[in-house]
């Protein structure tokens, strides 16, 4: 936390209004053209009022992405009661936790251009999206799936991740689809087709 008095509901206030005004700007013009005075302006606050809640710039963008991160877990690490072994269990169970990043996504989308997109940190987020889709198909007993592509799961899985991050950005930003279909369109595109090895 950065210098200054404690914080009360006013406090509290402000500093959730420059964190907005802040997501806003960065999504609209990128960090580095954002300046602390233009947040200031948009929030309608003094310039000592940002620094009661941020030492910089930096630490409020660093507020931003821990944010996203422990929302993004959140969701990643949402599980149902009872693991359903096997294929069905495992598209039941990845279907539900895209929709719900996808939902997420939708509502909202300038943290998640910060977070997910933007960040120098978002190539972590999109790591540890392989591992926990790693870890499903393992939860649930479908490695073979993966191996019946007859590439490295690992290729497989950053594809899948890769694809998602596409769609993110020409599919959910753009309002052409909504977070129900593309989530079963992705999981159609990966996952459902012939395992017979025929190409």
């Amino acid at each position: 936390m950065a210098r200054g008095r404690k914080i009360n509901s006013n406090g509290e206030r402000s500093k959730q209004l420059l964190l907005e005004k802040a997501m806003e700007l960065f999504s609209m013009k990128g960090y580095h053209e954002t300046k602390i005075s233009d947040i200031v302006k948009a929030a309608n606050v003094t310039q000592p009022t940002f620094y009661l809640y941020f030492e910089s710039k930096d630490s409020l963008y660093n507020d931003l992405n821990r944010r996203f991160l422990y929302e993004f877990d959140q969701i990643m690490n949402k599980s149902s009661e009872q693991v359903e072994k096997g294929f069905a269990g495992f598209i039941r169970a990845l279907e539900q936790k895209i929709t719900l990043l996808f939902i997420y996504i939708i509502e909202n989308p300038t943290l998640t251009k910060i977070g997910f997109l933007e960040s120098t940190q978002s190539h972590l987020v999109k790591s540890q999206l392989s591992e926990h889709f790693l870890h499903l198909i393992n939860l649930h007993d479908c490695m073979h799936i993966l191996q019946s592509y007859r590439v490295d799961s690992l290729i497989m899985v950053d594809s899948f991740v890769g694809s998602l991050e596409r769609l993110i950005v020409t599919h959910l930003f753009e309002q052409k689809k909504q977070p129900v279909d593309l989530a079963k369109d992705v999981i159609h595109l990966y996952f459902l087709r012939d395992y017979s090895g025929n190409t």
